[in-house]
């Protein structure tokens, strides 16, 4: 892990996630476009109940005053191919029971979507949506509810070609509950858009779970983010609440778990962050506070860059994962106080439940790791171990002291909203091994043919 690598791909990632202004309006689509049913929702007065029954109704539908189109037996509404499937233009508009393929109808440039809708107090519930560039788009559209909603991309496509399974744009006090979104450019895309609820909702094979930026006071719970380059990326925000949230295998040279850009009062408590390249990442953010969270075999469990101030980690668990604390810049001032670390070997001799010495969290190994990719080979091997011991009892180098004060024996309780997992013992890597064995071997046929040029050396004296 090359510091320098990691920022300039992060920063380019981040670069990416820029705010998206909204396109154009559609409107009431052609007459040779519409669908058959677009004559009897014209018909229905405000406030009525237009019941479809089973069937495939080709074109696109447009409401634009209150009602409910509810369907019976999931009806398949199909695209026209001209844009927007179901465009929603009045409040109090409930669409429940759809399958919507919408064949990747319009273009990304117009928000072409399963659902567009423009107006508030909308509920949209039961509905599936495949191959569209949105899932459903939300513009100025407050208090919508969307639940068991499916959104489901076309695998292999590129991210560029894509839009999000959710799209929120200036739409406040929205909730998001019990849904999923498969293979789209982003889950869940929330920009401008405050005092809303996600709950329940699985996301996976995306490039972002959740892409956030300009929104504050929102609440994420019990959600699945897997298997992506980002399982949440939060820029700009403020006192966002993450809790029994699931970050997942989020893998690649530049991917992350959890990140955080310029955010600050965010609380993130009972999370799994597992699996993941890197499991958090804090840049610019401040007075944020992480608790029973349990952070696991990731290849680095925190990056902190030192453009944060005030950050507190506390009854959290690090276990298994090749490096604890990956540090960007020379300081910290974050506080962490009463964590499990698996790597941590100093004794409880009083029996209090927290180790005896404050634990190190930075060791010289780790300094090593970050400056040289192929050191990764050794960090779990008997050089790596003995290296890190040599510098706690003889310490030669300046290295940033970071220290866990009260670092726990055991997993504090209810950590990772009660998650069942145990610290295995560690494994001896066979190449770790290997390597080590060769370096002693060359260490001491250094040291040996030293040793005869001296003596060489001296008789030739």
């Amino acid at each position: 892990m090359i510091p320098a690598a990691l920022s300039l791909a992060l920063v380019m990632q981040v670069a990416t996630m820029t705010a998206t202004p909204a396109g154009r309006l559609e409107g009431r689509p052609p007459a040779a476009s519409a669908s058959p049913l677009q004559a009897e929702i014209d018909r229905a007065p405000s406030g009525a109940l237009v019941a479809v029954p089973p069937g495939r109704y080709t074109g696109d539908i447009y409401i634009d005053h209150p009602l409910s189109l509810v369907g019976a037996g999931r009806p398949t509404i199909v695209a026209s191919g001209l844009g927007s499937v179901i465009i929603v233009r009045a409040p109090g508009v409930r669409i429940e029971g759809f399958d919507i393929e919408a064949n990747f109808a319009g273009s990304l440039d117009r928000d072409s979507s399963g659902i567009h809708v423009a107006a508030p107090h909308v509920v949209i519930r039961d509905v599936r949506v495949t191959h569209a560039f949105f899932g459903i788009y939300l513009l100025a559209a407050d208090d919508a509810t969307m639940e068991r909603v499916s959104v489901h991309g076309l695998a292999g496509k590129p991210p560029g070609e894509q839009g999000s399974g959710f799209h929120l744009y200036n739409s406040q006090q929205f909730h998001v509950t019990d849904s999923d979104v498969t293979d789209m450019r982003d889950g869940i895309y929330i920009q401008s858009s405050s005092r809303g609820v996600v709950r329940g909702t699985d996301i996976r094979h995306v490039r972002y779970g959740l892409h956030y930026m300009y929104a504050d006071d929102n609440l994420f719970e019990d959600n699945h983010f897997e298997d992506s380059a980002a399982g949440a990326a939060l820029m700009f925000s403020q006192r966002l609440v993450f809790r029994r949230n699931q970050f997942l295998r989020n893998r690649g040279f530049a991917s992350v778990g959890l990140l955080l850009k310029d955010c600050t009062g965010l609380l993130a408590e009972d999370n799994l962050i597992i699996d993941n390249a890197r499991g958090l990442f804090l840049d610019g953010s401040s007075n944020n506070t992480f608790r029973r969270n349990l952070v696991a075999v990731s290849d680095a469990a925190l990056v902190i860059y030192a453009s944060v101030s005030g950050n507190v980690f506390r009854d959290n668990a690090f276990v298994g994962n090749l490096t604890p604390l990956e540090l960007v810049g020379r300081r910290t001032d974050t506080i962490f106080d009463g964590n499990y670390w698996s790597d941590a070997d100093e004794p409880d001799l009083d029996g209090d439940g927290f180790r005896d010495r404050p634990y190190r969290i930075v060791n010289v190994f780790d300094h090593f790791r970050s400056r040289t990719i192929a050191s990764d080979l050794l960090s779990r091997g008997p050089a790596a171990r003995a290296l890190a011991a040599a510098e706690r009892t003889f310490p030669v180098m300046s290295m940033i002291n970071v220290t866990d004060a009260h670092s726990r024996v055991t997993f504090p309780d209810g950590v990772g909203g009660g998650a069942l997992l145990t610290p295995a013992p560690r494994q001896r890597s066979t190449i770790g091994l290997l390597v080590s064995l060769a370096l002693l071997i060359v260490g001491a046929l250094a040291v040996f043919r030293g040793r005869g040029a001296g003596k060489e050396m001296r008789k030739a004296a």
